[in-house]
């Protein structure tokens, strides 16, 4: 029955007052969920840099690369949201500070026409708990904690497979133009023995080898330029694009060398475990479990002590012409006795969880030496495999030059110039495949240490991923 009021009820000044701080009161909480963070709580930022214009004619560096997946990409739309669910969390603990405010209005009308109307207005505010309140927030600002280091270590993977996926592209297509180098000569080397042939100082089997080896090195062209097409799908998916949209990437030569790599690492690799585990993000986000643990379990133990507040309430009743007046102001103490064992069993769970925690932190901090050590015994080797690849590479194509030019000259044979010109496609592909291990390598290391960020690509440009095939000294 909806209440009918035929008078309207004269409210004491004091319940006035009342009615008037909570209306303000919920006016400010109304604009306090439009403001950003009322509570001044932490939230973390939106990850990336401002998102790269993609245009169908405009080529993408490493940088854009990079950029336009850490805007694009699902992973960090994700871990941002996550982080901002937690700072409201934070703000949720940090609400339990403030006092506690409502307000009830009721009337009823019955029969033989009996009226009454009641309105009240209550306030709790919690003094003291026994720290149960501030474990609680330090628990929610640890969850907060871990969130943001959790999205850092989730940016980080995403910028390694955008690296990945960049140098990815660059050598299949360094892999395709070899390719299309190989079956170029193996056209020529046909062209020399048919005409040798043809002239009669050449067998038929030198013909038919020269002409299986073209075959052959056009089905490798084949099969190139189909790797390239795919690395090209992968990495407009990273990028947030369909695999059938195409996107054109810069070309960077490189001036760097090996040597200067080697000399930027020779450091001892103790000291360089120590710099991973200070800036490894996932190392920070399992230390910031650790302590919402603990704070967890002093949360629990708090939970079975009492707590001290304050309460205050102020009302108006009017029944059958009569108003009456009420007023109150005191403390409450709660003092919980028994609640069946659940308190203890909280402790042991919250204390346990402590403990699983822990035991994933050392965990973790082992795998960090670990991934270190890895990432620097790899880019060593990268790095000296990138050196042998180029003098692999020069001595292939002056023995290939040489058998070439003895069998145009009528001085050699065409089983020569085959194993010459397959040795030398060999040297190509192993020259791509080296100095993408080496780019892959740098970018490994630099995750491992905990700084794959913009310093890191500003760091490139003088070193990036172009492959002479044509002269293999040059990086």
């Amino acid at each position: 029955m909806q209440p009918r009021l035929k008078q309207p009820v004269s409210l004491a000044p004091v319940a006035r007052q009342g009615l008037l701080i909570c209306a303000l009161s919920w006016s400010g909480w109304a604009m306090a969920g439009e403001a950003a963070d009322p509570f001044s709580t932490g939230l973390p930022p939106r990850p990336g840099h401002a998102c790269a214009e993609l245009t169908a004619e405009r080529a993408l560096d490493l940088a854009d690369v990079v950029n336009v997946a850490l805007c694009n990409n699902p992973q960090t739309r994700e871990v941002w949201a996550s982080s901002r669910a937690q700072a409201a969390q934070v703000g949720v603990s940090q609400a339990s500070y403030l006092p506690g405010v409502s307000a009830s209005v009721s009337g009823n009308r019955s029969t033989p026409g009996v009226s009454q109307r009641s309105i009240g207005l209550n306030l709790s505010y919690l003094l003291y708990d026994f720290g149960a309140r501030a474990a609680n927030l330090d628990y929610a600002r640890q969850l907060l904690a871990a969130a943001s280091a959790t999205q850092d270590s989730t940016v980080q993977a995403l910028f390694l497979s955008a690296v990945q996926a960049y140098y990815q592209t660059h050598a299949t297509q360094a892999a395709f133009e070899a390719a299309r180098v190989s079956e170029h000569a193996a056209r020529e080397s046909f062209a020399a023995a048919k005409a040798r042939y043809q002239a009669g100082s050449a067998t038929p089997a030198d013909k038919f080898a020269a002409q299986t080896a073209w075959s052959q090195a056009t089905l490798n062209r084949i099969t190139a330029d189909g790797a390239m097409k795919i690395a090209r799908g992968n990495l407009a998916t990273l990028l947030g694009l369909d695999a059938s949209q195409q996107v054109h990437l810069a070309d960077h030569p490189s001036v760097g060398h090996e040597d200067e790599i080697m000399e930027d690492f020779e450091q001892n690799i103790a000291v360089l475990i120590e710099q991973a585990r200070q800036r490894r993000p996932d190392l920070q986000a399992a230390a910031a479990l650790v302590k919402a643990a603990e704070s967890s379990a002093e949360a629990a133990r708090a939970a079975g002590k009492p707590a001290v507040s304050l309460v205050a309430a102020t009302s108006q009743n009017n029944s059958a012409g009569l108003s009456t007046r009420g007023t109150s102001l005191g403390v409450s103490l709660s003092v919980p006795l028994f609640s069946g064992y659940a308190p203890t069993y909280r402790i042991r769970a919250a204390e346990a969880q402590t403990e699983t925690r822990q035991a994933q932190f050392d965990r973790l901090r082992l795998q960090v030496a670990l991934d270190v050590w890895t990432a620097y015994q790899n880019l060593i080797t990268a790095t000296q495999n990138r050196i042998a690849t180029a003098d692999l590479l020069s001595s292939a194509e002056q023995s290939e030059r040489v058998a070439l030019g003895r069998y145009k000259a009528g001085a050699g044979i065409m089983l020569d110039v085959l194993n010459a010109q397959n040795a030398l496609a060999g040297a190509r592909q192993q020259r791509i495949q080296a100095t993408f291990n080496w780019n892959i390598s740098r970018a490994a290391f630099a995750q491992a240490m905990g700084h794959l960020d913009a310093d890191f690509l500003q760091a490139l440009p003088a070193r990036t991923s172009g492959v002479n095939i044509t002269n293999p000294h040059q990086p």
